[in-house]
């Protein structure tokens, strides 16, 4: 990613620079990155990008010994300004986000965009040796929701250029997919990209795959209470005939089967009484 500028009307009128401080969720990766960056400087010519980074091949020719790479490639970077411009975005267009979210959602949906982007490698290039490595394929779709959430706001492409949201980031899509040079992971932005169109589109009102689940659970749980009370009434419909019966012929006369019944019936009641 290589963008810079202002971000306009955030929290208040007038022009400032930036989204102000890092949230929680952002200032975590921030640090996490910058930590491993470190690591992959002090240990240069290790095999961390192999270790770490997603190798499509070496993925599914090791499968499932090499899946943790699905998350752990995202906080390596192959250069300065490439973690630079990472951290940088998220910071940019993901703050106000995480602000509105909360922390929770936001660090979910960021992970999520991320697998998205290593999926879509995965099933696109799959013979592919070279390790994919960085954090665009999540920022990407922090990108989307921005887009989705603020098309009116106003960046500074390079501190001097006002444009609104609505253009800048098809438009620096559109540019990074043209004029990148080789080896960018485009099919990881675009499988981020995606993820966060997907989203934004069926989940950004609150409606929300999280509570939609817990509708089906409680659905779920509707349906098994309700075919337990079905045969308890069942039970005893059977256990009211059966002592009918008894009325008319005694127990002695009964058949086995119904007495068995009823010792059933009985042991059932008995270990529910106890288990309230």
């Amino acid at each position: 990613m290589n963008f810079s500028g202002y971000n306009r009307n955030f929290r208040g009128s007038g022009l400032r620079f930036g989204p102000g401080g890092l949230s929680p969720f952002i200032r975590l990766i921030i640090i996490i990155c910058a930590s491993v960056f470190l690591l992959q400087l002090v240990l240069k010519g290790s095999q961390l990008a192999y270790l770490f980074g997603l190798t499509p091949a070496l993925f599914f020719s090791d499968f499932p010994n090499r899946i943790y790479q699905l998350v752990t490639y995202m906080f390596l970077h192959g250069g300065f300004w490439h973690i630079f411009f990472n951290m940088f975005g998220l910071w940019m267009f993901g703050t106000e986000i995480e602000h509105t979210w909360g922390s929770k959602r936001f660090g979910r949906f960021f992970f999520l965009a991320g697998l998205a982007g290593a999926v879509l490698t995965l099933a696109v290039q799959s013979t592919q040796m070279v390790p994919m490595i960085g954090a665009s394929a999540a920022i990407y779709g922090v990108l989307v929701a921005y887009w989705r959430m603020f098309p009116e706001r106003e960046v500074y492409l390079y501190f001097l250029f006002p444009i609104k949201v609505k253009w800048f980031v098809p438009g620096f899509m559109l540019l990074g997919f043209l004029t990148a040079a080789p080896g960018v992971a485009h099919w990881a932005h675009l499988g981020g990209a995606l993820f966060g169109l997907a989203y934004m589109v069926t989940d950004w009102r609150g409606l929300g795959f999280s509570k939609k689940l817990k509708n089906l659970r409680y659905k779920r749980q509707e349906a098994k209470l309700e075919k337990r009370r079905q045969e308890a009434e069942d039970v005893m419909k059977r256990v009211d005939a059966i002592l009918d019966k008894i009325n008319e012929v005694g127990i002695e006369n009964i058949s086995k089967e119904d007495r068995k019944f009823l010792e059933d019936a009985s042991s059932r009641l008995s270990n529910k009484n106890n288990n309230q």
